[in-house]
């Protein structure tokens, strides 16, 4: 039976971080707060909280409701910006930290977008991440690679949390930046899944001796 429920915009980013990691807190409900979290979330409490207001010939909506159910994604906006004379809209999304390496805030910024294509049938052309530890804002176009990947992985993830599955665990730099580390214990689990195909081979090994006497 296929799980028919919509993907939450904020599981994209996890999975485009880590797989496991959207597993853990999306199929497996577990979550664990650092003190990177606590700020991400005092921060997005701040934006949330804010009242609409008009500045300029912009149109500033917080917290906003936005579902698609043709991709099967719904969530929550930090902000939407609407130029009021031409009804153009930008999806802002707020961060705590700085710039990342990786692409995971870009697509949760562009799934975004395409839900308020579908809810509104106007093109998003793109929107813009804010990030709090550099005060800086950076514009990100939503161009066809981008949303190739977003689309991708909105699909991917669909399939994982209809699975019920966790994938296994990857060890890397990005895992001390997550709060699940303690739990998800990636270094230990990596180094049980190598330690048992290492005795697998040895077990190969073996077969192949008998079987050639």
């Amino acid at each position: 039976m296929i799980d028919a429920r919509l993907v939450p915009l904020a599981a994209l980013q996890h999975f485009a971080f880590c797989p496991r990691q959207c597993a853990l807190i999306h199929n497996e409900q577990v979550w664990a707060d650092n003190f990177l979290t606590a700020q991400g979330n005092l921060l997005h409490e701040r934006v949330d909280s804010g009242e609409p207001e008009t500045r300029k010939g912009v149109r500033f909506e917080r917290g906003v409701q936005v579902a698609a159910p043709k991709l099967g994604i719904t969530g929550k906006l930090d902000l939407v910006e609407r130029d009021l004379s031409n009804g153009k809209l930008c999806p802002v999304e707020y961060k705590r930290g700085k710039p990342k390496p990786g692409d995971w805030d870009e697509i949760q910024l562009c799934a975004q977008a395409l839900c308020l294509e579908e809810m509104t049938g106007q093109t998003v052309p793109e929107g813009a991440l804010w990030y709090h530890q550099t005060r800086h804002r950076q514009v990100i176009e939503f161009g066809t690679e981008l949303r190739q990947r977003t689309l991708q992985v909105i699909a991917e993830v669909a399939a994982m949390l209809a699975s019920g599955q966790t994938p296994k665990a990857v060890y890397g730099k990005h895992c001390h930046a997550c709060s699940l580390y303690d739990l998800c214990n990636p270094k230990l689990l990596q180094q049980d899944n190598s330690s048992k195909y290492v005795k697998k081979l040895f077990a190969m090994d073996d077969t192949d001796e008998k079987t050639a006497e």
